[in-house]
């Protein structure tokens, strides 16, 4: 769980059983919910306008790569994890550094990732 005001996490994920997954992983760890999106225009939208302390992104999102998304992020300084069953070589260059989940992850595996990118944050908060 974390401590403090709560976090809030955009999920752009277009599989609505994974989504439900991570929402519900998320809502365990005491944080709110951003989104979820299931298409880039509304991820990108999100990443533009709302309050987000770190973002879930799904590296194919209805057939299109999330990376504009990403950038946003990046530029506004919010940290991101992508998550997908793709090979993670096949990230572009700029993006090889970032924390990524390989799917099916484990709860634990997500908890891990997650209290981690955090750390790295200015606000950073522990996980339960």
């Amino acid at each position: 769980m974390f401590e403090g005001r709560r976090k809030r996490v955009l999920i752009v994920e277009d599989e609505a059983m994974i989504s439900m997954l991570i929402e519900d992983m998320v809502l365990d760890f005491g944080c709110e919910i951003v989104g979820p999106a299931a298409r880039l225009d509304h991820a990108l939208t999100l990443a533009l306008q709302a309050d987000i302390d770190i973002g879930i992104l799904d590296i194919n999102v209805d057939g299109t790569v999330v990376f504009p998304v990403a950038d946003v992020l990046r530029f506004r300084g919010i940290p991101f994890i992508f998550s997908t069953g793709y090979d993670f070589r096949s990230l572009p260059e700029r993006f090889r550094e970032c924390p990524a989940l390989s799917k099916p992850f484990s709860y634990d595996n997500f908890a891990d990732t997650l209290r981690a990118t955090l750390a790295g944050t200015s606000d950073a908060t522990e996980i339960a």
